[in-house]
């Protein structure tokens, strides 16, 4: 699992006019929602440290260092300028030992189908699963075995192989991919 460290930035006060005053300056405002109802931490964050951790098709972790303390956190929300498409304001969890948090993880399909060998077309449906794990067992993605799907069979979320610790949330009868059969095949 890789983690991104950022490096937070104490804020003079909060509202609207202070996360101006941040944008202006060229930095991007942030809150860390602690677990169990522990509060926030309101900070400001330089774009560079956080940019491997939002444009990124992977689940990273990150490690926010804030008045010399480490808080070990996922990014839960991202807001971007509507026109310009820049960061504006980014929303962190804490992550405590032994508590469940929910996160959406990629999905990669491993393998090679029959049904693909035998003229058939992939169709992934879903690029991203939501689960439910705790700090200690979490995964950056999620594989699911393509390696038996034949011409017009569907794999669904029930059918992922999962490690010990982690539950998708997503309904399990959602189709995650299927293999279409062309067209010269049907007449046949």
């Amino acid at each position: 699992m890789e983690i991104i460290a950022i490096q937070g930035q104490p804020k003079a006060s909060s509202g609207k006019q202070e996360a101006r005053k941040i944008r202006r300056s060229g930095m991007v405002p942030a809150v860390l929602y602690k677990s169990g109802g522990g509060g926030t931490l309101s900070f400001s964050v330089n774009p560079q440290e956080f940019r491997h951790l939002v444009y990124s098709p992977k689940f990273k972790l990150a490690e926010i260092t804030f008045e010399g303390q480490k808080h070990s956190c996922i990014l839960k929300d991202i807001q971007f300028h509507p026109v310009t498409d820049a960061v504006v304001h980014l929303d962190f969890l804490e992550l405590v030992p032994g508590v469940s948090f929910k996160a959406s993880v990629p999905l990669r399909f491993d393998g090679t189908a029959p049904g693909v060998k035998a003229g058939g077309k992939f169709l992934p449906k879903l690029r991203k699963v939501n689960i439910l794990t705790t700090p200690e067992k979490v995964v950056d993605e999620v594989v699911a075995d393509i390696s038996q799907m034949d011409l017009g069979q569907t794999i669904r979320v029930r059918d992922i192989q999962l490690p010990d610790g982690v539950v998708i949330t997503n309904s399990s009868a959602v189709p995650i991919a299927s293999i279409e059969i062309p067209r010269a095949l049907k007449g046949k």
